[in-house]
């Protein structure tokens, strides 16, 4: 076997996104709350970035006379008030009367909450248990899920519980550590091993304050919970001897309990909903106008610093070249937020267009706007649609809405023309809430109720559309 180098040529094409094209990128697919986040973060990292504030007071410092003049002014203003100098309190130095866009920006960043388990093991601190029930109390509620519960088999979580910890657990200390997590964590029913015995717990804690109404609750949890579920009323009214309207009133009593116990503590820090857009109808015009906000920060720009600096670093290169990164990622991030507004503009400005009729007659008349029809109107490409678009909000006449919700495919309709599958949705539930709940339409009924307003869907649509709903078969939406 012979071995050879060789040197050879060819030709190809690459795609690479500058750096400053993906930070465009970034800064457009950002809503304001995480664009102002964002922003604080670069004013921290980059001297050359400032806040153009309009409302910033220049300080002006008054010259002073001669040491002489200010000395009897001092002695004079301590004979007629009767105090030493010394006595008063220091002036404030102007630096400290001026405000700092920078400081009032990063003061807009929302605090970390603490997570469901820093929490959790926070309120187990101050159990009045042992050391042992102390240990594996911190260890079981490691495992406790984002509803609350602790769903391991009780040998595997034994077992695990014995890994951790440098003493042997037994199944009693398991089960009396159980007992000790309910009654000293809170919420009710938090660290349960099932949702049965979550609410179980949250029942006997509501009977404590008032027991009238929750024995019948107790006794159909604890006996018929699967029942429930399924609906099955007159079978659990037959096996218990209780009336129907016993256990609706029961049922109806029953939705002061909650699913999931960890979702009583707030514990994820959620970026509030702040509209990006806003539409408004102008009587003037007869049209909708379009409004980009602009959140809490005023306009950035190159700080003022930056031209004495690069002249104090004349002839050492390696300043000069830091100080021009600084300003060019200054001017990027300045051209990114500029092009950001400008971009949700124009995409706002066709949904305000395409979709009147949603807003003077609501949900029903949502109309088909695929994203790559809006890309081809404003010349852009479709992927830049999608991220202006992507987790931001509008503020409409009817209400705020995700700016997504008005970007999708649809059908057509014979009595009013195209339809988004959004409209098709709106009109099921309609029917829906509009039917007989003791006679509830099946889904193939469903199906010509919405043939009958001229849109042609299969069955199994009108199936996958109500559960996209979260609306229950009609098995489960009968009343008795």
């Amino acid at each position: 076997m012979k071995f050879e180098t060789s040197q050879n040529l060819h030709t190809s094409q690459q795609l690479k996104l500058a750096p400053r094209i993906i930070q465009s990128m970034e800064i457009l697919q950002l809503p304001i709350p995480a664009l102002e986040e964002k922003i604080a973060q670069e004013l921290e990292s980059n001297f050359a970035l400032e806040l153009d504030d309009p409302d910033t007071p220049e300080v002006v410092q008054e010259e002073l006379g001669d040491e002489d003049t200010e000395f009897s002014r001092l002695d004079e203003f301590e004979e007629e008030s009767g105090a030493e100098i010394n006595d008063m309190p220091p002036a404030q130095s102007s630096s400290l009367q001026e405000r700092d866009a920078k400081l009032d920006a990063f003061s807009n960043i929302k605090a970390r909450s603490e997570s469901l388990l820093e929490t959790l093991l926070q309120q187990w601190s101050f159990a009045e248990v042992t050391n042992e029930i102390s240990d594996i109390g911190s260890s079981l509620i490691h495992e406790i899920d984002s509803d609350g519960f602790i769903t391991q088999p009780e040998d595997a979580l034994l077992k695990h519980v014995n890994n951790e910890l440098s003493f042997k657990v037994s199944k009693d200390q398991l089960n009396e550590t159980f007992d000790a997590l309910h009654f000293w964590l809170d919420p009710p029913g938090i660290a349960s091993r099932s949702l049965q015995e979550s609410l179980l717990i949250q029942i006997d804690t509501y009977k404590q304050d008032n027991p009238q109404g929750w024995d019948d609750v107790r006794l159909l949890v604890e006996q018929h919970l699967e029942d429930l579920i399924e609906n099955r009323i007159p079978k659990i009214s037959q096996s218990t001897s209780l009336s129907i309207e016993r256990i609706k009133e029961a049922i109806s009593r029953m939705h002061e309990l909650t699913l999931s116990p960890a979702s009583l503590i707030a514990t994820e820090r959620v970026l509030p909903v702040i509209p990006d857009a806003m539409i408004e109808y102008d009587d003037s015009s007869d049209s909708y106008i379009v409004g980009i906000k602009e959140g809490n920060l005023p306009p950035l720009r190159i700080s003022k610093e930056v031209e004495p600096l690069i002249k104090e670093s004349k002839g050492d290169e390696e300043a000069c070249q830091f100080i021009q990164r600084n300003v060019n990622a200054a001017r990027w991030i300045i051209e990114a937020v500029s092009q950001r507004k400008n971009t949700l503009y124009r995409v706002v400005k066709v949904v305000a267009d395409k979709q009147r009729d949603f807003f003077n007659q609501g949900d029903a008349f949502l109309r088909p706007l695929p994203m790559i029809e809006v890309a081809d109107m404003l010349g852009i490409h479709v992927a830049t649609v999608s991220r202006a678009v992507s987790d931001k909000w509008v503020q409409t006449p009817r209400g705020i809405y995700p700016l997504r919700k008005f970007f999708s495919s649809g059908t057509g309709s014979a009595s009013d023309g195209d339809m988004s599958w959004e409209a098709v949705k709106s009109r099921l539930q309609q029917i829906i809430d509009d039917e007989d709940k003791q006679k509830p339409y099946s889904d193939e009924a469903l199906a010509s109720k919405l043939r009958e307003q001229g849109i042609d869907i299969a069955r199994r649509t009108v199936v996958k559309y109500r559960q996209q709903l979260g609306i229950p078969a009609a098995r489960l939406r009968k009343s008795y």
